[in-house]
C-alpha cells in the first residue's frame, strides 16, 4: 500500500476509506492488514482520481464504475466534461470582463454610485398608501422608526439601498441564478434593512419584491442601474420569501 501511496499520491488514510465504502477493494490483504493492489485495482484508482478532479462526489463515481464501461469509453466521458467544464468556465470569465468593463467605464450602473441622483424625483405618495392599506401594523412601526430621522441618516439610507443595487446588477450581468446563496446572502442583507423600519411576514416580502418590479418609481430607479434589475430583485426575493420565511405563493 505504501507504493502505491507514493505513485499516486493518495493517502493511506484515503485508501482505507475507499476500501470501506466499497470504492476501491485490494487484490489481497496480507498479516497485519496490510493491503496490495494489483494491476487492475491500480486502473480502478485512476479511474476514481480523475472523476474527483471533475468534482464528482464518491457515490457517483461508484456507479460509474459499477456500469463496467470500457476504459477508453470512460475517458470519453471524462473528456466531454472537461471540455464542457472548460467552455463554461470561459464563457463565465467573458461575462464577467464585461461586467467589469460596465463598471470601470460607469455606464450601465454608474448611478448606483450617485444616490442622491438616484432617488432624485422619487414619489413614495403610491406606496405610502399601498403600505398603509396592505401593512396596516407595520406601516404605524415604520412611521415610528423613522420620525426624527436627520437628512444625513436618510442620506445614508439611501447610499446602502443604491450599493445592494449595484451589487445585485454585478451577479444579474454575471448570469448568477437569483437562488444562488450569493444573490441570496444580498437578498437576507435587504430584509435586515426593511426589518431596521418594519418586519414583513413572508407574504409581505415576496409582495414588496412585487412592487419593486411593477411599473412606478421603484422599477425606474432600479432600471436606472440596470436594465431588467427590478425583475432580478423581485424573482430573488420570491425566492427568499420561499425558502427561508416559508412563502407558499405562486413563483
Amino acid at each position: 500500500m505504501a507504493q502505491v501511496c507514493r505513485m499516486s499520491g493518495v493517502t493511506s488514510r484515503t485508501l482505507r476509506h475507499y476500501h470501506r465504502i466499497g470504492l476501491l477493494e485490494p487484490e489481497w490483504t496480507g498479516p497485519g492488514g496490510v493491503r496490495h493492489y494489483g494491476h487492475e485495482q491500480l486502473l480502478r484508482l485512476q479511474r476514481i482520481l480523475l472523476m474527483r478532479e471533475l468534482d464528482m462526489g464518491l457515490a457517483d463515481i461508484a456507479r460509474v464504475l459499477d456500469e463496467h464501461r470500457s476504459q477508453a469509453e470512460a475517458l470519453r466521458e471524462h473528456l466531454r466534461a472537461l471540455l464542457a467544464e472548460r467552455d463554461r468556465i470561459d464563457t463565465l470569465a467573458a461575462t464577467v470582463r464585461r461586467t467589469v468593463d460596465a463598471l470601470e467605464e460607469g455606464d450601465a450602473m454608474e448611478a448606483a454610485d450617485r444616490p442622491e441622483e438616484l432617488f432624485a424625483g422619487f414619489d413614495t405618495s403610491f406606496y405610502t398608501e399601498h403600505a398603509r392599506t396592505e401593512w396596516p401594523n407595520e406601516w404605524g412601526r415604520a412611521v415610528r422608526a423613522t420620525e426624527g430621522l436627520t437628512e444625513e441618516g436618510w442620506a445614508r439610507g439611501r447610499a446602502e439601498v443604491a450599493a445592494q443595487m449595484g451589487r445585485m446588477a454585478v451577479h444579474m450581468a454575471a448570469g448568477t441564478p437569483a437562488g444562488d446563496p450569493v444573490v441570496q446572502s444580498e437578498v437576507h442583507a435587504h430584509y435586515l434593512t426593511v426589518n431596521r423600519t418594519w418586519t414583513p411576514d413572508a407574504d409581505a416580502f415576496a409582495d414588496l419584491g412585487r412592487v419593486y418590479a411593477e411599473e412606478g418609481p421603484w422599477r425606474e430607479v432600479y432600471d436606472r442601474v440596470a436594465p431588467g434589475l427590478a425583475d432580478y430583485q423581485s424573482e430573488a426575493m420570491r425566492v427568499y420569501a420561499r425558502e427561508r420565511l416559508g412563502w407558499r405563493g405562486q413563483a
